[in-house]
């Protein structure tokens, strides 16, 4: 039986926190993805979702977690963005399990402690776990990893300060290495462009796509940088996209694409979403 266990602060607020009323929710976004997946040949790797309310970026997860509903997994790799003035660069959750209103998701614990030796040797950092933590970047991914996979899962969450590529790629290859004996899933959280109006958060947009289609995770954090792109989940996406590498990945497929402009009708200071998936 599982104690400690990460009660959720954002269910009620950024999705429904009646089980019924989330499920029907999370199938119907689903359903909806599924009928409009491209043909896709090769290894399913690793996904990239966005973490908005659900009623702003649910539409697009669900054309990103419909590629996996059905299939299982052990594991599930989830990094995401920590929103919040944490100091530290790596995060982790220090409770037990994740809880979202359809049940709960113990963590591996054991995965956990072979990435942190792995940091360690590689980069003389460690793992900071943390009690309670606000964060909805990882959260927002659960209801549709629960609805869409066959059989419950452990969950290797992590929650990303730092953009440094030397970090990051450490930390890709290093995931990588935990999860390549498993039957595992990367999964990277992360909105695209905020509060611009939307024909230059749909140009932006396109340079951030560009880049990660490109497999270009150096790319990715620089864009920032340049002022050609944003992501607030930009050090998910290249760590993940080192890490699926690592794994043989060896393609980037578009799956999804919106502004919250499309369902709010408010052009004018949009946020971007996006969902993909790294084949082999």
């Amino acid at each position: 039986m599982i104690r400690d266990v990460r009660p959720s602060p954002i269910a009620g607020q950024w999705y429904p926190d009646e089980p019924e009323v989330l499920s029907a929710m999370v199938d119907h976004m689903l359903d909806e993805g599924a009928r409009t997946l491209p043909a896709l040949e090769g290894k399913i790797i690793g996904l990239i979702a966005p973490h908005a309310g659900i009623r702003y970026s649910g539409r697009v997860a669900g054309q990103a977690f419909a590629v996996v509903r059905g299939k299982t997994y052990d594991l599930v790799a989830l990094v995401g963005p920590m929103h919040y003035p944490y100091t530290e660069p790596f995060l982790t959750t220090a409770h037990d399990a994740y809880e979202t209103p359809l049940g709960e998701i113990p963590v591996d614990r054991r995965a956990l402690r072979r990435l942190d030796a792995l940091l360690q040797e590689r980069l003389e950092m460690r793992l900071t776990h943390v009690y309670h933590d606000p964060e909805h970047s990882l959260e927002m991914e659960l209801p549709f990893l629960q609805r869409a996979l066959a059989q419950s899962f452990r969950l290797l969450p992590l929650m990303l300060r730092t953009v440094d590529p030397v970090h990051l790629r450490a930390l890709g290859e290093a995931l990588a290495e935990v999860v390549a004996t498993q039957r595992a899933l990367l999964v990277a959280s992360t909105d695209l462009s905020h509060y611009f109006p939307d024909d230059v958060a749909r140009r932006l947009d396109r340079e951030m796509i560009r880049r990660i289609e490109a497999m270009d995770p150096e790319g990715v954090l620089r864009a920032e940088e340049e002022g050609k792109a944003y992501a607030c989940g930009r050090a998910a996406v290249a760590s993940i996209l080192w890490a699926a590498q690592a794994l043989g990945a060896t393609r980037v497929v578009s799956l999804g694409y919106a502004t919250s402009g499309d369902t709010s009708g408010d052009y004018n200071a949009v946020v971007g979403y996006y969902a993909a998936v790294l084949l082999r």
